[in-house]
């Protein structure tokens, strides 16, 4: 009686436009102290220590450096790079909003920072183009989540931590995945656009050179921050960083589009919008911590893989688990409590722990779109102004191509495994 009471009051508060984060702090709190009894005290510490995280300080850091590429030229670069190489087909507009979200996924590794730089320039110029907003917003929403399977990727370093594989080699296995999935977003928008009046672009090869030699430093900013992972000269929280001191010098002195003056109001842009999203992810991080303290996550693997000797029948009940798991907890805690427990049952049916962390980062890939913890939903809604189950109805079609995306991830184990068998880097 009490949880449907929390759920209740937790639409109520959705339903009259309160803000999202204090609904999910609402919700927390009761959680907290109806149903556990916990001192309140211990929800206000485990805020503190997620934002007290070394890994947590490269999304601040991407954000910051979304916001200089925006308010500079290396995103909207990007966008016309990708333009200039796609915009011939039927819904170029979007398929370059799906090759843009991948090149800053390779910049960012977050895709919530992928969502925030990459939405605020794509979506005002799909909606002029006569894009419908669902078609946008769900778009941007879901091709922005390819942030934590392209690498670089916190997610991977966690999970790599975690059961103790190479993070090198998760990175290299997420390249195929990520682009697979991108093509079925492609797909799909050529077939839903194949009618569209929307103005295409002839192929043009001296378009795309003057695009490339246009947008050389921002096309030169992946490859710069891959190489410094690949090589071990700097780590992915480290490369946050360096994409911020790459854009800053980049924008001020070769673009000359960002001026000195400029950069106070564009740290007051990028510390609102990171403020938000720390205060969800805190949030969420807390919510995680009371269904640990339940024993929830503990309970469910036990339950899950009694009784299942079938390889197949287990990554089916795993990716069953993980979709479920995704609504409910942010994706560094998923991975930390459930990774451990399910890791030494996958070796002994034969499941690569490579293929097996691939399969993870699709499956949570998956839980940032789905309520109540899906945190681009609540990026989305907050950078573009949108009411939030506007933004999840927008994305479920969306769901469905994942989804899909995530069947051949599982049961293909080569789409995550070929490129590894090839990488002496390690």
């Amino acid at each position: 009686m009490t949880g449907i009471l929390i759920l209740v009051i937790t639409l109520a508060l959705l339903v009259i436009g309160v803000p999202l984060f204090v609904v999910l702090g609402v919700a927390t709190t009761l959680c907290f102290w109806l149903l556990e009894g916990t001192p309140l005290v211990i929800m206000a510490q485990q805020m503190f220590s997620t934002t007290d995280s070394f890994p947590l300080i490269a999304i601040p850091f991407f954000i910051l450096a979304g916001a200089i590429m925006i308010n500079g030229g290396i995103a909207r670069r990007l966008v016309n790079f990708a333009r200039s190489i796609v915009s011939w087909l039927p819904g170029g507009l979007g398929i370059t909003a799906i090759v843009a979200c991948m090149f800053f996924a390779a910049i960012s590794g977050s895709s919530p920072a992928t969502v925030a730089a990459i939405g605020m320039i794509m979506l005002p110029a799909l909606l002029k183009e006569g894009f419908s907003e669902n078609y946008s917003l769900g778009l941007l929403t879901s091709a922005g989540s390819l942030g934590i399977l392209i690498p670089p990727s916190i997610p991977m370093i966690i999970y790599g931590i975690a059961v103790g594989v190479s993070v090198n080699k998760l990175f290299i296995a997420g390249i195929l995945p990520g682009l697979f999935i991108g093509l079925l977003l492609a797909v799909y928008t050529v077939w839903t656009q194949r009618h569209s009046k929307a103005e295409r672009i002839p192929f043009d090869l001296k378009n795309i050179f003057h695009h490339t030699v246009q947008g050389f430093w921002a096309i030169l900013l992946p490859f710069l921050i891959l190489g410094g992972i690949y090589s071990g000269k700097f780590t992915a929280t480290e490369a946050a960083a360096v994409a911020v001191v790459y854009a800053f010098l980049v924008e001020i002195f070769i673009h000359k589009e960002t001026k000195i003056t400029d950069i106070p109001e564009i740290f007051a842009q990028a510390a609102m919008n990171m403020g938000t999203i720390l205060i969800i992810i805190a949030i969420a991080k807390s919510f995680s911590q009371f269904l640990t303290i339940q024993m929830v996550m503990y309970d469910i693997p036990s339950l899950v893989t009694d009784h299942i000797s079938s390889k197949w029948a287990f990554l089916l009940a795993l990716n069953i688990l993980l979709l479920l798991v995704g609504c409910l907890m942010d994706i560094i805690s998923a991975i930390l409590i459930l990774a451990p427990l399910t890791a030494p049952i996958a070796k002994t049916l034969g499941i690569d722990p490579i293929h097996l962390g691939i399969i993870y980062i699709v499956n949570l890939e998956i839980g940032y779109l789905t309520p109540p913890i899906g945190i681009n939903l609540f990026v989305s809604s907050v950078i573009f102004e949108k009411p939030i189950f506007k933004v999840i109805r927008a994305v479920l079609p969306f769901l469905l191509i994942l989804l899909l995306g995530l069947l051949a991830v599982t049961y293909i184990p080569d789409l995550s495994l070929f490129l590894v068998k090839f990488y002496k880097g390690f």
